[in-house]
């Protein structure tokens, strides 16, 4: 575990009753400042929050109790589940965002999130397909924590699913592609057309497994890591 620094948001929650704490959800801030973001999280009026908030120096902060509901996923899906925020924990890694200047995510913050996770993992069985971006969610509306971010390091740590180098196989159809999209966990209708709601998710889950080409076409390469992370997916369920 970091060095955790309190500073209590009044925005949260109570979680439902019986309801698992099984998502690990990532963002960035997408704001200017460190300093800018945590005002921003601790405002009663923003109505916004976090479980922590990890600085590009590393600095980690706690927001809001793992206990609580806190309020960062907003309108979002997985799994069929709609109230992400009533069964997730949320990280937000301070970064300017695509709006004001994205930029990689600093060793100091990525060491400091790794800890973070190991210990949030330690305590919730979270399983590594629920170790999600905020574009995961909710792909119609968020780009975070985005193309930059680096989800195969997460991975080898022992944190979130990594589908590895998959070699490209011939691409899905729209109605293959969305079929497995939608076992995997993305809130995707089964149109059959690729429509804009279909190539805002293949965009979303290309920035998580596929970030060298982030145009949401459905090429031999996603198609391959797509099928890799399905295999995946059912071999962990098969040896529960």
């Amino acid at each position: 575990m970091p060095i955790v620094t309190d500073r209590p948001s009044p925005n949260f929650d109570d979680r439902a009753p019986g309801t698992p704490i099984d998502i690990l959800l990532l963002h960035y801030t997408g704001m200017k400042t460190a300093e800018a973001a945590l005002a921003r999280l601790c405002d009663p009026a923003a109505k916004v929050s976090a479980h922590y908030c990890i600085a590009e120096d590393g600095t980690c902060t706690r927001l809001v109790d793992e206990a609580k509901r806190a309020w960062h996923a907003g309108e979002s899906a997985w799994a069929g589940e709609r109230d992400i925020n009533g069964r997730s924990i949320g990280i937000e890694l301070v970064n300017p965002g695509h709006e004001f200047g994205y930029r990689p995510f600093p060793e100091a913050q990525m060491v400091s999130l790794i800890r973070l996770c190991r210990d949030i993992l330690g305590r919730h069985p979270i399983p590594p397909e629920r170790v999600l971006g905020h574009s995961d969610v909710a792909p119609q509306r968020k780009q975070d924590p985005g193309e930059l971010f680096d989800w195969p390091r997460l991975a080898a740590a022992g944190i979130g699913q990594w589908p590895g180098e998959a070699a490209p196989i011939a691409p899905l159809t729209i109605a293959e592609a969305q079929t497995m999209l939608r076992r995997y966990g993305y809130d995707v209708t089964a149109s059959g057309a690729l429509d804009v709601e279909t190539k805002a998710v293949l965009v979303a889950f290309q920035r998580h497994f596929r970030a060298s080409d982030i145009g949401g076409g459905l090429d031999g390469e996603t198609a391959a890591r797509l099928r890799a992370l399905i295999s995946l997916v059912d071999a962990g369920r098969a040896g529960t």
